[in-house]
């Protein structure tokens, strides 16, 4: 079967070559049967021996006349077959011209806008050889196209930039090229194409021009250079510009503080009381200043620990009560007991942003008072801070400018309060820092209410929630002026379950008394002493708990003997736990023998330490020596680093260890940070027990703290030097003979 497919394969291709010779066979062919069929057939029946049959003749003939007519019939049907195909051959050749035309126009176009292209375009084979390059190309490299093709035809690379291949195979790298007219950077893209399926693949390879481009992203880069430089020189400003303010003003504060401590009239203690308050508003202003620096900066860094919420409101409303009470209107605070009693996040900067907000009102606050209330936001895990007042209020025009930096509601209110107009700038940055947003709600003559929600997630769901008295049924009467305070303390006593009545009449309460068996009855000394204790001994009467509520100042001037008509008392701003500890306590017992309540006394730490004090400043030398003394303590100065290190081994050598030592981080011939790594590169080659030590810095940045902590010490202070914070930071320290 396939010789006999050869063989017509042979021969159609044979008949395709020589078709005149072809068709003069064929009819040779057609001519010589015909011929000889007719010639044979006339002979036979002429010949004597044939036996002619006029029938049988007349029959041939008729036979033979039928195929002629169906040959010639057969021989029409296949030309005209043939004409038809032969037209449709002539309309598909026709259509074939006009393709190839076509696609000569579209080839030459396309020839055409690749010549025109600003682009580099060219074409290289296996060998990396140029087939083909545009006009731009044959420009950059200045040679004419007749020299470049069939070459290599590479342009020089002065420098190469960076390179990466796409997911496609497409390769895409910058170069820096000598031109004929100069340097230029080209962007190249080289991928693989095939022309036809008859040749071998070929490189494109494509350029842009885009020096300026380059020359604009190494601009950017040096500006970001310089950017980052100046930025790392206005962190070294601020901390250099905190170390020297805050150096004389720890002198000041302590001093003053010192001052103040001793036998002074009240001249002089007004005097003195004067020097500490300014020393201390400035201490606030550099705070300012340093927080707004680290935010325009881009470095506040939030933390991620769970902290206790209600206990945190309840110490910023008890802190900022005296500047409240002293102003003579009221602070309370309510945290609502469906949030969780921990939370994670920042609590310092929540803190600050919330200490902010709340001293604002305070200070804009004339008549009335401040709450602070803590409840769920909107979204899940947000909790919102209401802070409300009943000031001045905002202007509408001046609600939006007040959280831009350096403006505040209007001049006069500048000139008669003072401030940067940093604070609610640096508190709205936080906030949203935080994930979370601020706004306010104010009217002129009618208060203010600022919300901040911020999404905090409970520290862990398994905790239980605080316990709260079951107070269902249980009559209490609220008896206070104050409208703030009375409100809050009604809405947590209604959320345990009591039917509160609120008055601010002593009459109406004297006459609501006989009207039922009263579960408590909480009064507020502002009333009057003599009212309130002749109130008292009526209601005791009637209640099964007879409270009294104090300012700190209150309760120093009240006697015992003025209490006997009483259970039980409150110190405000009231915090719920004492409020539930009130109301669930065993009447009997009365409010001298209430000692969780008791003015604090100051911290004092009973034990003698001994305590090497490094510190090149005379004054913060002379009161931090005089601090450790009033608190009962030896102390050894030293002014710089090298003199501390060797008063350390000195007394380590004879067996007289230092208890602890604070040492200033910046301090001559030897730093602080280099002190300390001595020291405890000592004691771990001779293995001895961690002294404590504790930085004292004026630097407030948080890269300081770090420093101080990568060198080994225990912890720091800040100054202004606060003695509070440093009997704190004490505290914890056993003598070395104890230990021993």
């Amino acid at each position: 079967m396939g010789g006999i497919k050869q063989l017509r394969l042979t021969l159609r291709r044979l008949a395709r070559r020589n078709r005149r010779i072809v068709s003069t066979i064929r009819y040779l062919l057609i001519f010589t049967a015909t011929f000889g069929a007719a010639y044979g057939f006339i002979r036979g029946s002429v010949s004597e021996t044939a036996g002619y049959d006029p029938q049988a003749f007349a029959l041939g003939i008729s036979f033979l006349f039928a195929l002629a007519c169906l040959a010639l019939a057969t021989l029409s049907m296949r030309m005209r077959w043939l004409k038809k195909n032969m037209r449709k051959l002539a309309l598909h050749n026709e259509a074939l011209i006009d393709r190839n035309w076509e696609l000569k126009e579209a080839e030459e176009r396309a020839r055409s806008l690749f010549e025109s292209q600003s682009d580099l375009i060219a074409l290289r084979d296996a060998r990396g050889r140029l087939t083909f390059v545009n006009d731009t190309f044959c420009h950059y490299a200045g040679k004419p196209r007749s020299d470049l093709l069939g070459s290599a035809g590479t342009l020089p690379v002065i420098e190469q930039g960076d390179d990466a291949t796409e997911p496609g195979g497409t390769r895409v790298h910058d170069q820096k090229i000598q031109t004929a007219f100069g340097p230029r950077w080209i962007a190249w893209r080289e991928t693989l194409v095939r022309p036809n399926a008859n040749q071998s693949a070929e490189l494109q390879c494509v350029g842009r021009d885009v020096t300026d481009r380059a020359e604009s992203e190494h601009a950017l880069g040096l500006a970001r250079d310089h950017a980052v430089s100046a930025n790392r020189a206005k962190s070294k400003f601020l901390a250099v510009a905190s170390h020297e303010i805050r150096t004389p003003l720890n002198g000041i504060l302590g001093m003053s503080n010192l001052l103040l401590d001793t036998q002074l009239n009240p001249e002089q203690a007004a005097y003195a009381k004067a020097v500490k308050d300014s020393g201390e508003a400035l201490v606030s202003l550099v705070e300012e200043l340093l927080d707004f620096s680290k935010i325009e900066a881009g470095k506040i860094d939030l933390e991620h620990r769970p902290f206790h919420l209600g206990a945190m409101i309840e110490e910023i409303t008890e802190l900022l009560a005296p500047r409240a009470q002293g102003r003579q209107i009221e602070i309370a605070s309510y945290v609502d007991e469906r949030l969780p009693r921990e939370v994670i996040g920042d609590a310092a900067r929540l803190r600050q942003v919330l200490l902010n907000l709340a001293s604002n009102a305070v200070k804009f606050t004339a008549e009335g008072g401040v709450a602070l209330i803590a409840e769920p936001g909107i979204w899940p895990n947000e909790i919102s801070f209401l802070i409300r007042d009943t000031g001045m209020g905002i202007a509408p025009d001046a609600q939006q400018r007040i959280f831009r930096e350096f403006e505040q509601a209007g001049e006069e209110i500048a000139r008669e309060y003072g401030g940067t107009g940093l604070g609610l700038a640096i508190s709205e940055r936080i906030v949203r820092r935080m994930g979370g947003r601020i706004a306010l709600e104010s009217a002129i003559g009618r208060g203010t209410t600022f919300e901040v929600s911020i999404p905090l997630e409970a520290a862990d769901t398994s905790a239980p929630a605080a316990s709260m008295p079951d107070l269902t049924g249980k009559a209490i009467m609220v008896v206070t002026p104050h409208a703030i305070a009375s409100s809050l303390l009604s809405r947590r006593l209604a959320r345990w379950g009591a039917q509160v009545c609120e008055t601010t009449d002593l009459t109406i309460a004297e006459a609501l008394l006989p009207e039922r068996a009263w579960h408590a009855v909480l009064i507020d000394h502002v009333l009057g002493a003599d009212a309130v204790q002749a109130f008292g001994r009526r209601a005791a009467a009637v209640a099964a708990h007879c409270i009294a509520m104090f300012t700190p100042a209150e309760r120093h001037d009240v006697q015992p003997a003025e209490m006997t008509a009483f259970t039980g008392y409150l110190v405000k701003p009231v915090r719920a736990a004492s409020l539930a500890a009130r109301l669930t306590t065993d009447a009997s017992t009365t409010a001298p023998d209430l000692p969780d309540e008791a003015p604090l006394p100051r911290t004092q730490i009973p034990k003698q330490l001994s305590i090497l004090v490094a510190e090149d400043n005379e004054i913060n030398a002379l009161l931090i020596r005089s601090l450790l003394t009033k608190l009962g303590h030896e102390t050894v100065l030293c002014t710089d680093g090298r003199a501390a290190l060797e008063s350390w081994i000195a007394a380590e050598t004879a067996g007289t260890r230092y208890d602890a030592v604070l040492m200033d981080v910046q301090m001559p011939l030897l730093s602080g940070i280099e002190t300390v790594r001595a020291i405890r590169a000592r004691e771990a080659e001779r293995g001895l027990p961690r002294t404590k030590i504790l930085a004292l810095t004026a630097n407030a940045l948080i890269e300081d703290r770090y420093a101080c902590f990568e060198a080994g010490m225990d912890g720091f202070l800040v100054k202004p030097l606060d003695r509070d914070n440093l009997v704190q930071a004490l505290r914890d320290v056993t003598p070395a003979h104890l230990a021993a």
